[in-house]
Parts: structure tokens; sequence; C-alpha cells
């Protein structure tokens, strides 16, 4: 491909100079010549007169006293010999006073120039008189001239030349001289504009003029090095402040520029995307795949780059991705400088992988509770109905069964009723409270209410405690209700024919009481273990899949450590069974301390 060839303003200046002085020159070297050429003309003529009336005393000095015959051949004699000494003269002819030639050298043979290149007459006056004899012609062949005019022009020509070579070469000189010290300069500007602050110009070699363009850079140079070293530290702050904000923002941030290079990312947003900082810094963001194999930026970013940048200012692009079974929002927004630049996008991942499972939970602990509500209901309104319409045909003992079903039931319902309403009065912050209470009548009660379910299934409750169990401030129906839900959860895991432990142990050393419950069911899995007292969380297993709103160990936990400021915990293992406990502080609360 061709590169087209295009003149700066210089070189065109300087081309145009060329040929102008060339110009001049030519146009003075022809005016020298033709004014030299004029000059020898003009006197090459006053020669041939001279050289005419010269021939024309000399001439009528030798013929003014002979006779015609022998006046022509004096003529011929004297002029030949002219000839023969100069050989400018190349025609010389005698005429009388009427006109007719007495002699001419044109007849010489051995004359080779025909025509003169200039002709002079002057009359041959006889001395001592006015008297015309006749008179004398000379022809000069201008060989002189032309050689004279010749050498001038070659001359002022060579002359010329040397000057016009010498011009040109100093405004070369001058040219590459200029050039040399722009180019210096375009150096150093070059150098200021990739911070190269400090650089400086060896001005040494430089004329006078530019020297003092130098030396303004210098100066200008050394104080943008002056200035950087003093904003330097401050940069580097403002940047240390920046990223260490960006660090510790809990949320997970990713800034990448123009290009889509990641240029930061903070610890939160590694740790959410499962990589380290060197496996996606400098990278593009699109290249990344999550733990399906999926390229979950990609479809987004491009979206992000069709969108119109003030359309997307107001409304970032907000998108989810999986990573190893965590759900992350991602909201995805442009970024700018000062002067409105677009430099980049930040992408802003928030963990949701808690509140999805809490969705998740919501919506099972709805369904449960449904579905738990309508089965009572259902057993309710099908036993009343019975013993309404045919009571009558009833025994004794079948209306007893009925009635004990419908009790068991309705305990049931209301158990599953009291658990929505303390999750929703805790969520409130209702206050709870507090009063001196024994803990152990708070045990023996519990036993006495699970002691049906668990005589059902030959379980036995073995209670044990130290002898010195102090008195302390509670609640006595909240723990009641946390110390009947370990028993029960214990009865519904444990086999037939099997012991649950109560134990009670005053903490002497830290002033707390700790009430443990052990049974000897099925266990709990150590993945189930930390989330065994969240909301709505349920264990299903093969051995027992239990019905319940998955709120009893959470209203627990609630009641345990925001109502009382104690401390709740399970131990269990896989197929020996479970211990669940809680630690009160037996010390006495003020009034200020009884209501949350």
């Amino acid at each position: 491909m061709s590169r087209k060839f295009s003149l700066t303003a210089q070189n065109r200046l300087i081309i145009s100079g060329l040929l102008l002085s060339t110009a001049l020159i030519v146009f003075i070297a022809i005016f020298a010549v033709f004014n030299i050429q004029k000059m020898l003309k003009q006197g090459y003529q006053s020669f041939g007169e001279g050289i005419s009336r010269t021939l024309a005393i000399e001439s009528i000095e030798q013929i003014k006293n002979l006779s015609t015959a022998d006046a022509v051949k004096s003529l011929k004699s004297h002029s030949e010999l002219l000839l023969a000494g100069h050989n400018d003269i190349v025609l010389i002819e005698y005429r009388d006073n009427e006109g007719n030639i007495l002699y001419s050298t044109k007849n010489i043979s051995d004359n080779k120039v025909k025509k003169p290149a200039i002709t002079v007459s002057s009359p041959l006056i006889i001395p001592g008189s006015n008297d015309v004899y006749g008179s004398v012609t000379v022809g000069l062949s201008g060989n002189v001239v032309s050689k004279i005019t010749s050498t001038a022009r070659i001359s002022l020509l060579f002359v010329f030349t040397v000057v016009w070579f010498v011009f040109a070469l100093v405004i070369l000189i001058n040219t590459y001289l200029i050039t040399r010290e722009l180019k210096m300069l375009q150096s150093g500007v070059k150098k200021i504009s990739t911070g190269q602050f400090g650089y400086k110009l060896e001005s040494g070699e430089v004329s006078s003029e530019v020297q003092e363009l130098f030396k303004a850079f210098n100066d200008m140079s050394n104080r943008l090095h002056i200035y950087e070293e003093q904003n330097i530290d401050r940069i580097m702050l403002e940047r240390n402040k920046f990223e260490s904000v960006l660090m510790s923002i809990a949320n997970g941030v990713v800034v990448c520029d123009d290009n889509d290079n990641v240029v930061l990312i903070n610890n939160h947003a590694q740790d959410l995307l499962e990589v380290t900082e060197e496996q996606l810094l400098n990278t593009k963001i699109q290249n990344y795949i999550d733990t399906s194999e999926n390229y979950c930026f990609k479809a987004k970013i491009e979206e992000f780059k069709d969108t119109p940048l003030d359309i997307i200012e107001k409304k970032p692009i907000e998108f989810t991705i999986n990573v190893d079974n965590r759900v992350i929002k991602s909201v995805m927004s442009p970024m700018f400088t000062g002067n409105r630049d677009y430099v980049g996008y930040i992408i802003v991942l928030i963990d949701m992988t808690k509140e999805a499972e809490m969705d998740k939970m919501r919506s099972d602990f709805i369904s449960n509770v449904s579905h738990e509500l309508r089965t009572p209901v259902t057993v309710l309104r099908s036993y009343i109905d019975t013993l309404y319409n045919y009571g009558n045909e009833f025994d004794y003992d079948t209306q007893k069964e009925f009635i004990g079903t419908i009790n068991q039931e309705i305990i049931r319902l209301q158990s599953m009723v009291n658990d929505i309403l303390d999750f929703s009065r805790m969520e409130s912050n209702a206050p709870m409270e507090k009063s001196l209470n024994n803990i152990l009548e708070v045990v023996e009660d519990c036993v006495r209410q699970v002691s049906i379910l668990a005589k059902d299934r030959q379980i036995k409750i073995s209670v044990s405690k130290d002898d010195d169990i102090p008195d302390f401030m509670f609640n006595y129906n909240g723990i009641q209700r946390a110390l009947t839900n370990f028993l029960s959860n214990a009865i519904k895991y444990s086999p037939d024919d099997s012991t649950i432990d109560i134990n009670i142990r005053n903490l002497r050393d830290t002033n707390e009481v700790e009430v443990t419950v052990t049974d000897r069911g099925c266990g709990i899995a150590p993945e189930h273990l930390k989330k065994i007292f969240d909301r709505f969380y349920r264990v299903e297993n093969n051995v027992h899949s239990v019905k319940g709103t998955g709120l009893g160990l959470h209203l627990v936990k609630t009641t345990i450590e925001k109502y009382h400021n104690g401390r709740i915990y399970v131990n269990s293992e896989v197929g020996k069974g479970s211990t669940f406990g809680f630690i009160l502080p037996a010390g006495i609360e003020t009034d200020a301390e009884k209501v949350i």
C-alpha cells in the first residue's frame, strides 16, 4: 500500500525560499550578462571608430601627393599589412569622394570572413584643408566581443551557481539546526508527557534564542518535578485510603476499566468469587467462570455496553449469579471522572445466600404451617362431627378415646399457634418480664408436662442436680417453654425404652446455672448443627420426618440469648444421640434489666 507524501509547513517554506532565491539569482545573472554584452558592443563600436579614424589619417598622409594609381597601390599595401597584423579587422574599403571603390579587401582570396559584425566609416580629409578625398570603411569581426561575452557569461554563471549552492547550503544547514533543536524539544515534551518530570535539555550547542526556550522548558520540568514530589505522598495517601475503604466494605467490589480489565478487587469479592487477586487482576471479567462453568458476567456486560450511559447511571443493571451454592446479587454501575469522562464500571457483589435460604424457609414455613394447621383442624372437625351426630351410638370407652384424640390435637394446635405468636412477639422486641424463680420448679413442671408422651413410648426421664442451685431472675414461662421444647424434641427423636437425662449444674466460678437435656436418639449430622437454631429450619432424615413449624429451637435461642443474656449450645453425634443445653446468669438483675 502506497504511503501518501505530505509536506509540512516548514518544508514548504524552505522549498519556496529556494525557488524564490533561484529565480532571483537567475534574473540577476541574465540582467548582468545582458548589460555586459551591451557595454562590450558599445566599447567595441568605439574601438572600431577609433581604428577607422586612425586609418583615415594614416592613409591620407600616405596618398596625399601620389597619383591615383600609386595611391591605390599604397592603400593596398598598407591594408594588407594591417589585415595581417590585426586578426579582428576583416574588412578595409576605400572610396573616393564620389563613392567609387578605390580598393577593398573583399577581393582577397584568403579572407574567409564574408560579413563583418561591425562596420565603421571615417572620411579621408586632406590635411591643411577641408577637402574630402573620400572615405575609409573598417569592418570588425566581433570575435573579441563574442569571446569576452562568452567568458563573462560562463564566469557569471559559475559565480551565481556557487552563490546559489552556498545560499542553499546555508538554508539547509540552518534548517537542520533548527529541526534538530525542535526535535530535542519534542523529545523533552514527550518525556514530560510520560511522567518523567525533572528531565532537562542540554542547551550548550543551540542558538541563543533557543537557549532561552530550553531554559524555560527546564524550569517548567523542574517545577513539575517538585510539584510531583510534593503531591505524590498525598496522592498515594488518598489512593491507599480509597483502597482501604474499598477493602473494608462488607460487600464484594470489582472495579474494571473501559477495556473490561479488572483493576481492583477487594477481599470479600475474592471470597465470594472463590478466586485470588492474582487470578482475576488484569484479566477480562467476561472470562470469569462460575462453579457451573458458565460465563456468568459475559451477557450482562454486553447488555451494559449496549445501554446508554445516562440510562444505566440512573438504573444500574442487577443480576444474580451462583458460586458454590452461594446466591450472589450483582449490581453493575458506570464510573466517571470529575469531568464526566467514562473510565469503566464497578460491580458490587452482595451475598444473598442467607436471604435466599430464609425466603425458602419462609416459603416452606408457610406451606408447613398451612399443612400442620389443616391437619389438626381436619381431625378436630371430623371427630367432633362424628361425636355430635353419632355420639349416642358409641360406648363410654370409645367416646373417651375420641375426646382424648381431640384433646391431643387441640394441644398440638395450641402449641403451633403459641410458637407463631411467640415468634411474632419476639420479632417485634416485645418486653419479657423477669422475676425471682427456682429453676428446679421449672424442670419439674416440664417433666410433668411431657410425662404422658414419654410414657406412651416407655421412655424414662432422669433428673440430676447440684444441691446448691440458687434462685435467680428469669421469665418463668419463657424458660419453661424452652426446656419443654428440648424435652419434646428428645422424646420425638429417642428410640422406645430409652432414657433422657436432665442435668442441672451450678457454675460457681461464673455465677451461672446450666441445664442440659441428653437423649440417645439418631443424632444430628454436622452440616445441620450450625443452622439448627435458625428460624424455619427443620432437620429431615431417614429415621424421622418430624412435623412442626421449624420455629421451636429458634424461639429457644431468642429467649435464652436475647432476653436472658445467656448461651445456648448443642452437641451431637450421629447414631449416638444429642445434648441440648443452655446457660443462664444467676445474678440478681436490677429493674432496668427486666425489659429488653
